[in-house]
């Protein structure tokens, strides 16, 4: 009896040491640990299983998997001083997870606000046209001006793309009379393209033909032949047609002829 009021105090003590004393902290896969003893920080922590005193020491877990930033509706001034908004995506990771966490205070504000300033200085450069059909080329002026100030901060920059370019009400109205102009200037293009050459081929056709005017009289029966329910008249000279008269005459006094000399 004298030890069992000791051996109880020692197991509540036991129990509430490792109740409040010893936790068990579990990393998966796409976590990094970062634990701090004492308030100073000791090692990253892979994934896994781990026991720590909370009296002493803080973990804290980060997620590395791939994060995308979006920036929608970005007002910027273009180099011709017109107003755009532009609206932006970026794909980025954690890949040191001691800087993303000491070297800022929210790393994903301070990649927000470099992206937004590197925006506007590319898009402040250059005039709209150049804007309009360089737009995978401002992606990629953009990766890489950011790319460096991003590892800095313990990120990797995978991409960044420009998704949607805004124009005010009035200067939509001029961009679409542009678009249209462009266009009917292309099809009277073609149309100009289409009637010389079929100039070009009459004119190689009355080439032949003055060369060769038979051919012409050719493509005629050519073409009837081709058709169905036309009347097909052919001429002939006047001298054959008197040659053809004249044997005709000449054969029907023989077969008149003959019957006398029987």
């Amino acid at each position: 009896m004298k030890y069992l009021i000791p051996g109880i105090v020692l197991i509540v003590f036991l129990a509430l040491f490792f109740k409040f004393a010893i936790r068990r902290i579990t990393v998966l896969e796409y976590e990094r640990g970062l634990m701090y003893v004492k308030g100073k920080f000791s090692k990253i922590l892979e994934p896994g299983q781990y026991w720590y005193s909370p009296l002493f020491a803080v973990i804290q877990r980060l997620d590395i998997r791939p994060r995308f930033a979006s920036i929608t509706g970005q007002e910027v001034l273009s180099a011709d001083s017109v107003t755009l908004k532009v609206s932006l995506a970026a794909n980025y990771q954690i890949v040191d997870p001691v800087a993303a966490t000491h070297k800022t205070q929210n790393f994903q504000d301070a990649l927000y606000l470099e992206l937004q300033l590197a925006l506007r200085e590319i898009i402040g450069a250059a005039d709209i046209d150049a804007i309009l059909k360089s737009r995978n080329e401002l992606s990629g002026k953009l990766l890489e001006m950011v790319a460096s100030k991003a590892q800095d901060i313990g990120l990797q920059l995978i991409s960044v793309n420009l998704k949607d370019i805004m124009f005010p009400g009035k200067l939509k109205e001029v961009f679409a009379q542009v678009v249209s102009a462009r266009q009917e200037g292309l099809a009277m293009l073609e149309k100009a393209r289409g009637e010389m050459a079929a100039l070009r081929s009459l004119a190689n056709a009355a080439k032949m033909i003055e060369s060769n005017p038979a051919l012409l009289q050719l493509r005629l029966v050519q073409t009837l032949g081709q058709s169905s329910g036309n009347t097909l008249m052919l001429g002939m000279p006047a001298s054959s047609l008197s040659t053809l008269t004249s044997n005709i005459a000449s054969g029907s006094k023989s077969l008149g002829a003959s019957p006398e000399q029987s």
